[in-house]
């Protein structure tokens, strides 16, 4: 449930307002009713919008005091007489649309104050702040850094000799970013590391030899990096992440990776050094890939899975190694057999 200490109250608006911002169509209710808040289905009460696209919620949709619900095509038949029937064809992204308008606060979590540098900040005097830059206090910036207006640097954050940030980002307490071009719109999280030396060594009988980490990292527009993610910085090349990629939290990218465009890597994902995803990629969480090789566009990778060799454009694996779904799933029931066959002998 929302808490008013933290994100503000939103003011009452009408049923034709929540249909308008969730690109959805009043099928039965009156388009003047006045939505308060938003809530699970089992604790809404009057004034409640609520979203359905889930059958194992059916219960509580059938017992929900909601004033409005919004919800696909194919279930706006099991919506409770007495609650209004908003349809929409993704009920989820309709709900983010709505909720984005309502609390507007929680999108990204700069402060609605005038931009401010603190006296306690440590700000390098080469460094170069366009209007509109805020940093709290304790943070570092280095010297010749140069940030974009609009750009948060919370807290204890620290900005190495040389970054570069664009405009309309956040970079949330106790974040390191060093040796990195940031775009515009880029949201890290508290506490990643980003551009911090590469694993690289030299192997041998004789010790191992630490090999100079000299690239980058580049984060394109759009990317937002979940709390305590790291991003090594490239070795002889640059660590790339495409425009509107997200990451969730305590994910590690190796370096030389390259991340296409809007790529979607869950918690505990590991990237070893040079991989390839391409655009539109998605990684379910714990899995790990191989360095060197690369993942087709638009291909998913189940959780809890190994990627050890290149896998095709628009597929969907799973498995150590990492498989055809389908393939997978017909081993893992072949396995189940075998063993249920050798517990009744």
């Amino acid at each position: 449930m929302s808490e008013p200490r933290f994100f503000d109250v939103p003011v009452p608006v009408s049923l034709a307002d929540i249909a308008s911002w969730g690109d959805a169509e009043i099928v039965r209710g009156d388009a003047s009713l006045e939505i308060t808040s938003v809530a699970p289905l089992e604790d809404a009460g009057p004034g409640a919008l609520v979203f359905f696209d889930n059958t194992a919620y059916l219960k509580q949709l059938e017992t929900t005091s909601a004033a409005a619900c919004l919800v696909g095509k194919r279930f706006k038949d099991k919506i409770p007489e007495g609650v209004a029937v908003i349809v929409c064809k993704d009920p989820y992204r309709s709900w983010g649309l709505v909720l984005a308008a309502l609390y507007p606060k929680a999108m990204i979590p700069k402060e609605y104050v005038e931009p401010f540098v603190s006296e306690r900040a440590n700000v390098d005097t080469t460094a170069l702040l366009e209007d509109g830059v805020t940093v709290e206090p304790g943070a570092v910036i280095g010297a010749d850094v140069e940030i974009g207006a609009g750009t948060v640097i919370r807290a204890n954050a620290v900005i190495g000799r040389g970054v570069k940030i664009g405009r309309d980002s956040v970079i949330s307490a106790n974040c390191s970013v060093q040796h990195s071009v940031l775009g515009n719109r880029v949201y890290l999280h508290p506490g990643v590391c980003c551009g911090q030396d590469g694993f690289g060594y030299a192997m041998g009988p004789q010790g191992h030899l630490k090999v100079p980490q000299i690239g980058r990292v580049i984060i394109q527009d759009d990317v937002e990096v979940g709390a305590n993610t790291t991003i090594d910085r490239g070795a002889n090349r640059d660590t790339i992440i495409g425009e509107g990629t997200k990451i969730d939290n305590q994910v590690q990218i190796g370096h030389n990776v390259v991340i296409g465009r809007h790529c979607v890597l869950v918690s505990q994902v590991g990237l070893s050094g040079s991989c390839t995803l391409e655009d539109f990629v998605a990684i379910g969480g714990q899995t790990g890939v191989r360095g060197h090789v690369t993942i087709g566009m638009g291909a998913q990778v189940a959780a809890v899975s190994v990627v050890s060799e290149d896998l095709a454009a628009g597929g969907r694996y799973g498995g150590a190694p990492a498989k055809p779904v389908k393939q997978w799933f017909r081993e893992v029931a072949a396995v189940r057999k075998l063993a249920e066959r050798g517990s009744g002998s």
